[in-house]
């Protein structure tokens, strides 16, 4: 026979309303707790987490100030950190990492100060590497289509028109160069 709640020590709401509610400074703590611990997080996506919770906002932002204090928010650390793994694994310039990081919350000078991390070399480099592994599926395409969709490739990266087009160009130029080579190989070796 089935023991109803009340024979089995009580509901659980009894139990949680035996349990005081926390203070608005000890949610706002535990939340951010429980953000920082997935991934790190600015000051301002906190904030707004706070704010949906509706935590009052002096309280916010006395527990922001103490998570600051003690480095458990770093901005620049953000930022830096941002810029150097998004522009190695997705391959995003300067103008594509920049505004991820002001939609994030993260001051304009802390933003300048990550991006100017990217060297300019570094940069087209990786623009030159994005366009190297796209480019064979777009063979079979006449060269006008070609350009227009490996430029807005690196356009949606956040890649400048003049070095996107300069970048295409030169691989598009690299490349029909190897397949003459590759002809006058074969040609020679028929003969």
């Amino acid at each position: 026979m089935a023991r109803t709640s009340q024979e089995r020590g009580g509901s659980s709401e009894s139990r949680a309303s035996r349990e005081p509610p926390l203070d608005p400074e000890e949610q706002a703590r535990a939340l951010c707790l429980r953000l920082l611990t997935g991934t790190p997080r600015t000051r301002r996506q906190l904030a707004d987490a706070m704010r949906k919770r509706e935590i009052p906002e002096e309280v916010a932002e006395h527990v922001l100030e103490r998570f600051q204090d003690v480095g458990l928010i770093d901005d620049q650390a953000f930022a830096n950190a941002w810029v150097e793994s998004r522009h190695r694994g997705r391959g995003l310039a300067r103008r594509a990492l920049a505004r991820e990081l002001r939609h994030r919350g993260v001051a304009a000078e802390l933003v300048t100060e990550a991006v100017e991390l990217l060297d300019p070399e570094q940069e087209e480099q990786t623009a030159r590497e994005l366009v190297r592994r796209r480019l064979p599926g777009t063979r079979g395409l006449d060269r006008d289509k070609r350009l227009r969709r490996l430029a807005g490739m690196l356009a949606r990266k956040g890649y400048s028109e003049g070095l996107a087009l300069r970048v295409v160009r030169d691989a598009l130029t690299e490349e029909g160069q190897a397949e003459e080579e590759y002809g006058a190989e074969q040609n020679s070796s028929w003969r």
